[in-house]
């Protein structure tokens, strides 16, 4: 139950994640932008988190006081974030014109993902805080599988709402009721959550936590800066980062794409005005919830793999033949096949890396640590997003070929994670060793 309640809060954040990553596209694209231009907005959201979280990590290891060590930055971007999706989804809304609408809503989707990254990354952290390292990777399967079953209330509240008589279509430039309530849902559900993570969420003292993790006087006196720690972090460190890299860049590519991909495949238009270009949207919903079915199904088939590397790559191939299966398949039903594959690549990526990068740290700079190494989430993002306009033209203009290009790059991350030695931190060491 303790390892429950470390990372129930995550299900309330990944809702609010999963509303963003699941309608950023339609949303930007309803209010007018170019479809060409779509992976531009999502440089935004990754940019912010590798500028938040390392600061998140390094302040937090530092901080102390009646609330804690990592909630009191949970509280803080779980209120940004209640505030931002309540007013992100009427960026059209507001009688601005179309760049003022645009621009309104770039600043909102700047806020939220900020606050999205400072409420995510105390879970990840507490973990590594107070787990030990037998139970390191069952507490982040039981953190992927809140995190998916979070994703998949996100994904299905716009279809849900169309689906109980809440109106799926609005004038041009607005977003539909559909998705506006769901953000207001999924902000209500966040605050239920952050409330329930500090009832019953204990972080150890700042002397109890030295004597877990084995941290001298000493060392508690030294410090290092974040470019210090980055020149003597593990090899895993790096080599993880690696295969995050080309896993990253490909899921970018999938929440940018895949409602324009399967609005020309299956429904036939790439017009965005269209009611069919709207119900698409809805079914990328119905498609992102299965791949969180899919991920939760897989995620407590990881654990029993003794081997981490072995199922990392098998998963990342499962992940890659889902991406590429896309696009063939023009029956919408059907894709929940790719889906539930792609899925299987998605466990991975929120469990392993995590779990083999932090029996390797010590954990006098967990928070700093995992902070940096957020790095390697957020740069392949920033990457494929500013790539994204010109690779597209160049693979003939279809959407669809963007998420034959992500299976592609999971077979390379797959590849990848043969470089990775899984090692053991000495608790009693500190951040050079």
């Amino acid at each position: 139950m303790k390892l429950w309640n470390l990372s129930f809060g995550f299900f309330g954040v990944q809702i609010a994640y999963a509303l963003q990553s699941a309608n950023i596209s339609r949303i930007f694209a309803t209010l007018g932008a170019d479809p060409h231009s779509l992976s531009y907005f999502w440089i935004l959201p990754p940019l912010m988190g590798i500028l938040v979280q390392p600061l998140v990590g390094a302040a937090s290891d530092r901080t102390w006081n009646r609330l804690g060590r990592r909630l009191p930055y949970l509280l803080l971007g779980a209120a940004i974030a209640v505030i931002v999706m309540c007013l992100l989804p009427n960026a059209g809304s507001f009688g601005l014109s179309v760049a003022g609408a645009m621009i309104f809503g770039f600043v909102a989707l700047m806020f939220l993902d900020t606050s999205i990254n400072m409420a995510m990354q105390p879970f990840k952290m507490l973990v590594g805080d107070q787990v030990n390292e037998r139970q390191k990777g069952l507490a982040y399967s039981i953190q992927s599988f809140l995190c998916n079953a979070g994703s998949l209330v996100g994904y299905l509240a716009p279809i849900t709402l169309t689906a109980i008589g809440i109106s799926n279509i609005a004038p041009t430039g607005q977003v539909p009721d559909a998705v506006t309530y769901s953000f207001y849902i999924g902000a209500a559900v966040l605050i239920l959550c952050v409330i329930y993570s500090f009832a019953t969420i204990r972080e150890m003292p700042p002397k109890e936590y030295a004597e877990y993790h084995g941290i001298t006087e000493e060392q508690k006196e030294e410090k290092s800066s974040m470019i210090h720690l980055l020149r003597h972090a593990p090899k895993t460190f790096w080599t993880v980062g690696l295969v995050q890299f080309f896993c990253w860049a490909a899921f970018l590519y999938m929440w940018t794409y895949t409602p324009g991909a399967i609005a020309d495949t299956v429904w036939g238009t790439t017009n965005t005005e269209t009611e069919a270009y709207q119900t698409a949207g809805n079914w990328v919903g119905v498609l992102f919830a299965i791949q969180a079915v899919g991920s939760v199904l897989w995620a407590v088939v990881i654990p029993r793999f003794k081997n981490h590397k072995t199922v990392y790559a098998l998963s990342l191939l499962l992940g890659a033949i889902g991406f590429v299966s896309t696009l063939f398949i023009t029956d919408k039903y059907v894709l929940f096949i790719s889906f539930l594959l792609i899925g299987c690549a998605w466990a991975a990526m929120l469990a392993l890396p995590f779990t083999i990068l932090t029996n390797s740290i010590s954990g006098k700079n967990m928070g700093t640590y995992l902070g940096l190494f957020n790095g390697t989430i957020c740069i392949p993002q920033i990457c494929a997003a500013a790539l994204g306009g010109v690779i597209l033209p160049l693979l003939g203009g279809r959407q669809v070929n963007m998420l034959v290009l992500a299976g592609i790059l999971l077979v390379v991350g797959a590849f990848c994670v043969s470089l990775v030695k899984e090692t053991y931190g000495d608790s009693t060491a500190n951040a050079e060793a």
